[in-house]
């Protein structure tokens, strides 16, 4: 008689908060909060270029830019992941300005864009939260809410993880996944 094991695997089993520096995961993709010009700037966007070498500004010029709530993709470079998905999110305006559906955008065309290369594992940053002034509360619930959706409709997508900079950010993340996740997941 063979015995088989069934794992079941749930959304939250799928995403993982984790603090350190994306630059240095080994996953299949990256995500970059990155600027309309794609060619570099502060914060993630400037760490994941000098991480990746000058090679990832060069295929980034061909790019042509992109445009808020976009995602385009280029090779890894000397990063440990092979993909860098590179996303602009929207500068923070007040709120009348569209900049939730954007924020959504981000992640559902990078996740789209990973889907359709193949890609298994993922790592976001908190996107738009830095100098582009995204109330944190509001981009995690975004962030976390269409995440969920779309891993509930896509079996392709492996692992999605949010990295984390600094403690507030991890605990905004834990904070939303309960209050969203913990329910459903029952």
């Amino acid at each position: 008689m063979i015995i088989k094991k069934l794992k079941v695997v749930t959304v939250l089993d799928r995403i993982e908060v984790i603090q350190g520096d994306i630059t240095t995961l080994t996953v299949d993709a990256i995500t970059n909060a990155a600027n309309s010009s794609l060619l570099g700037g502060g914060g993630v966007d400037g760490a994941i270029h000098k991480a990746a070498g000058p090679s990832l500004l060069e295929e980034c010029r061909k790019l042509n830019g992109c445009h808020t709530g976009e995602a385009k993709i280029t090779a890894g470079y000397k990063l440990p992941a092979k993909w860098v998905i590179h996303t602009v999110g929207p500068v923070w305006q007040g709120g009348n300005h569209n900049e939730d559906e954007l924020l959504a955008r981000c992640y559902r065309n990078s996740l789209t864009l990973a889907e359709e290369r193949g890609i298994t594992t993922i790592a976001f940053p908190a996107i738009s939260t830095g100098i582009y002034r995204f109330p944190l509360g509001r981009a995690t619930k975004i962030a976390v809410t269409e995440t969920w959706n779309f891993l509930r409709k896509n079996n392709t997508i492996d692992k999605v993880f949010f990295v984390c900079f600094g403690d507030s950010i991890c605990q905004s993340y834990w904070t939303v996944i309960r209050e969203i996740l913990g329910e459903e997941e029952k």
